[in-house]
């Protein structure tokens, strides 16, 4: 029973607030630099991947010095709502359905379009 038994540590014996026998992890800094020559340092574990871009502190964005450039080729341009519309409907339809829609809406509210 004794060789299972957890041990503990005495209360008050010793301080948790020392870094004494505290060994950190490895650690690499890294520079980044910003189109503006901006200099960003960040601190990595030496076992991390390092991206190729960071923002800053500042909110723009930095490249990391002595790396490659990251590939943007393959990236798709934002849709918006209208582009979707579009690819549905010609703008004479939607002008054509707006004009229903407004006609509608009016005769509802008991106006009469004068043109």
């Amino acid at each position: 029973m004794s060789d299972r038994s957890l041990r503990g540590m005495r209360l008050g014996a010793q301080s948790m607030e020392t870094e004494s026998g505290v060994e950190p992890a490895p650690r690499q800094r890294v520079e980044y630099r910003c189109e503006d020559g901006e200099q960003v340092f960040v601190t990595f574990s030496s076992e991390a991947e390092i991206p190729p871009v960071w923002v800053s502190k500042t909110g723009k964005e930095a490249l990391l010095v002595d790396g490659e450039r990251p590939d943007t080729s393959n990236e798709k341009a934002v849709r918006t709502h209208w582009d979707m519309l579009l690819e549905r409907r010609s703008l004479p339809e939607l002008e054509q359905i707006l004009e229903d829609r407004l006609t509608i809406l009016r005769e509802r509210r008991g106006e009469r379009r004068t043109a």
